[in-house]
């Protein structure tokens, strides 16, 4: 059963995506996005302060990636969705992502519409 109106932060360094997916998330979502940050640390203090349900996650950020973040919060994703979306969606990555406590990785240039069905699941 999907939650009601999750709080959402958004990490992704790219102002034209960080624009395009609020709406969306909100529109095809029904989620709040309640933070944004666009690098490695910016987004871990961000995290850790602000009561968020979902995160989605860019790889490569404006400073650091989006490895250093899920590597510095194991203990902190219980009950938490993390969803990264990402141009390079490798196998070697998504696997490296799963094994760090991502529930899934994205393409974010041709699988947005499974990024919104896990969203909604």
């Amino acid at each position: 059963m999907p939650m009601l109106t999750p709080k959402v932060v958004l990490v992704e360094d790219n102002t034209t995506i960080r624009e395009t997916l609020v709406p969306a998330l909100q529109e095809l979502a029904g989620a709040r996005v309640v933070a944004m940050a666009d690098g490695a640390q910016e987004a871990l203090a961000t995290l850790r302060q602000v009561p968020w349900d979902v995160l989605v996650l860019d790889m490569f950020l404006r400073e650091g990636t989006g490895l250093e973040v899920l590597a510095q919060l194991p203990g902190e994703l219980a009950g938490r969705k993390v969803y990264v979306l990402t141009n390079y969606a490798t196998a070697d990555l998504r696997e490296a992502c799963v094994r760090l406590g991502a529930d899934a990785v994205f393409d974010k240039s041709t699988e947005l519409d499974e990024f919104f069905a896990a969203f909604l699941a």
